[in-house]
């Protein structure tokens, strides 16, 4: 199922259409957004990435930068969790920080 999901986010994300790219992931994270678990956490960080850029589009650039920070914060938990989507979260990250950093 959260194939999909990171597909269509990946999608937006290449076409730059952020804002949309934030509700495919948010709709896998809200319904599991009370759980105490790292895979969510992450999946919020995801969510973070594309508000991020989403308010840099919009020229909010002070405020993209307080979003990038949160996205940065749940990073780490790649190295962290168990999950059968783990090669997709790292493909996700890698992606998010090449559309930052144009690396």
């Amino acid at each position: 199922m959260i194939d999909k999901h990171i597909d269509d986010f990946l999608v937006c994300l290449d076409e730059k259409r952020f804002y949309d790219a934030h509700e495919s992931i948010e709709s896998v994270w809200f319904p599991r957004r009370f759980e105490d678990c790292d895979e969510v956490r992450l999946l919020k960080g995801f969510i973070n990435a594309a508000v991020s850029f989403e308010l840099n589009k919009r020229g909010r650039a002070k405020q993209s930068e307080k979003v990038w920070k949160n996205y940065i914060k749940y990073r780490p938990l790649l190295y962290k969790i168990e999950s059968k989507n783990l090669n997709s979260y790292h493909y996700v990250a890698r992606y998010i920080e090449k559309l930052k950093y144009g690396l």
